[in-house]
């Protein structure tokens, strides 16, 4: 069958099962948007008001359901306007296939009107990239990209196709995907008997698991070798959900802002158990002193993480899923009941601060939201002190319910996240958090919730500052609050009224309590609640930049 390249371009997203695509047009892609017109029918295209908007969409969109997500832009600053949104999918390992356009292959290279070497620019923030020149290419470099974003560890993978391409016509040959295999193991046999005789010999366990759980699909696993482990578990901001906040097991978050708990156990475990985690900074604060008593067996799907932050004493290549449900074949019941007495008192002894003098506090929003929601819904966040508060205190209880920028720490992250994750659960409660700095960085995409009546619940955590640079500013900088006073004009009512939500400002937990409510009654239009919090609330336990993770601050003086 003969097409031109923007009819292969939507021919094969439907191929691959894509029902959603978020985008900008531009001159460079006209052509594919003119052939998305014909398939207005099949494949919903949402605009968005900036292309970073869209690529935070499309990535919402995919951890909210494990599919793809796809984004269009045009060329030159339509291209450059995703990378933040691009390098924040590579961060933490998101499938995403971004489709952008060039200037047409006669005049590349010659700096044309916006021309942009867009595969040369996001080629460190991608898991692959391609150009394409022949329309004929078209339908076999997307079908690889699919396969790549996808299988594996995840990521973004960028197609870049000159406009004449998609003005030329090729041969199209509908081909069905074939089914892309993650139950993977890429280790030895002679691996699993190793590990389970550190298991075995262990007296004090700890499991850590990160965002691979989420990724390879292995909740279920995790709980089922949580329970033979009989072992405490915690959990990184990327794999949040992935074994439910509600159980005692549950240490609390590992790293920087995590638990008192967590660091206590990770400085006695005899045996720490790393799955689908890549020991972040953020995790292990000062490696040197990371779980320094304890055995380390590390299990992951990408080989180079192995031994790059941490070298470990025994490790598994594969697939989460896969490597725990071939463990929890093998494994014998443990019992660790005296360990897990101690953590239950270190639970008891240290419980996360809910109060630092005032009435009207993060927690207290956080916490009225979690019972007015009952704990179910997708939860996504921008990047800063309401990113940790939310991590803390509104307990996730199931997997793809959390969405934050874990890696690349996007501020403006959240609405994009949270409109993609609406598109994709239409019937979920849908709440983004975020802090007024953030909240400057994407606002108008409110217009396109409004337009696209989603009814996202956007909370503000309003304290007229950028709290967590003041946090360190105040810790470590002998309080020279240099430009974290944000002092905006900006009446947040009007401004959401303006863009089509509802709005609401909340001084205490009774105005906040009918807000939520008026907001989870409303089914066709966004919802701003603009929470007035005290500027020098803060997120605690911290742990100082290279500093050993058993030493978190507990307090701070605010005086």
């Amino acid at each position: 069958m003969i097409l031109t390249g923007a009819d292969i371009v939507i021919e094969c997203l439907m191929e691959q099962g894509v029902d959603t695509v978020f985008g900008y047009p531009g001159g460079s892609i006209l052509n594919i948007y003119d052939s998305l017109y014909k398939y207005s029918d099949k494949i919903r295209h949402v605009l968005t008001a900036h292309e970073q908007g869209a690529a935070h969409a499309a990535d919402g969109y995919a951890r909210s359901t494990g599919k793809v997500g796809v984004v269009f832009a045009t060329s030159g600053p339509g291209a450059t306007n995703l990378v933040t949104g691009i390098a924040t999918a590579y961060m933490d390992s998101i499938p995403m296939v971004a489709i952008t356009c060039n200037v047409a292959t006669s005049i590349l290279g010659k700096d044309s009107f916006q021309e942009i070497d867009i595969v040369g620019v996001t080629m460190p923030v991608t898991k692959h990239n391609f150009l394409v020149k022949d329309a004929n290419d078209i339908a076999p470099t997307i079908r690889k990209a699919f396969e790549i974003a996808a299988s594996g560890r995840p990521g973004p993978v960028l197609i870049d196709i000159t406009k004449d391409a998609t003005g030329n016509t090729g041969d199209y040959e509908k081909i069905i995907p074939e089914r892309v295999e993650h139950y993977v193991i890429d280790s030895p046999a002679s691996d699993f008997a190793k590990t389970i005789e550190l298991i075995e010999k262990a007296e004090r366990p700890l499991i850590y698991a990160g965002g691979g759980i989420i990724a390879a699909n292995a909740s279920a696993e995790l709980q089922k070798f949580q329970s033979l482990m009989d072992a405490p578990i915690t959990l990184s901001v990327m794999g949040l959900g992935g074994f439910p906040a509600s159980h005692e097991a549950f240490t609390g978050m590992i790293g920087m802002h995590g638990t008192k708990t967590t660091s206590l156990a990770v400085k006695d475990c005899d045996l720490l158990i790393a799955i689908g985690a890549r020991f972040s900074d953020r995790v292990t604060c000062d490696t040197s002193s990371f779980a320094k008593n304890a055995k380390i067996i590390h299990i992951d799907a990408d080989r180079a993480e192995i031994d790059k932050n941490i070298k470990a004493t025994q490790s598994i290549v594969g697939n989460a899923n896969a490597v725990l449900c071939e463990l929890n074949k093998q494994l014998k019941q443990q019992n660790h009941s005296g360990w897990m007495q101690q953590i239950k008192k270190w639970k008891a002894e240290y419980p996360l601060i809910h109060s630092t003098g005032e009435t009207f506090t993060p927690q207290c929003v956080l916490e009225t939201l979690y019972d007015y929601t009952k704990g179910d819904a997708i939860v996504s966040t921008d990047v800063g002190q309401h990113q940790m508060w939310t991590a803390q205190f509104y307990s996730i209880e199931k997997p793809r319910h959390f969405l934050s920028s874990g890696g690349l720490g996007t501020m403006g992250f959240g609405l994009g996240a949270a409109i993609g994750a609406q598109i994709a659960n239409p019937d979920a409660t849908v709440i983004n958090v975020t802090g007024d700095g953030c909240f400057h960085m994407n606002m108008q995409e409110l217009s396109t919730a409004a337009k696209e009546e989603l009814p996202i619940i956007e909370v503000i955590m309003n304290n007229n500052v950028l709290g967590m640079v003041r946090q360190w500013q105040r810790l470590f900088y002998e309080k020279r609050f240099s430009n974290t006073t944000l002092n905006k004009k900006t009446n947040y009512d009007m401004v959401a009224e303006g863009l089509g939500a509802k709005a609401f400002t909340v001084t205490n937990k009774e105005e906040l309590a009918q807000a939520i409510q008026e907001a989870l009654k409303t089914r066709c239009q966004p919802t701003v609640i603009n929470c007035i919090i005290h500027e020098d609330q803060t997120v605690l336990p911290m742990v100082p930049t290279g500093h050993s993770i058993e030493e978190p601050i507990l307090e701070i003086n605010i005086d």
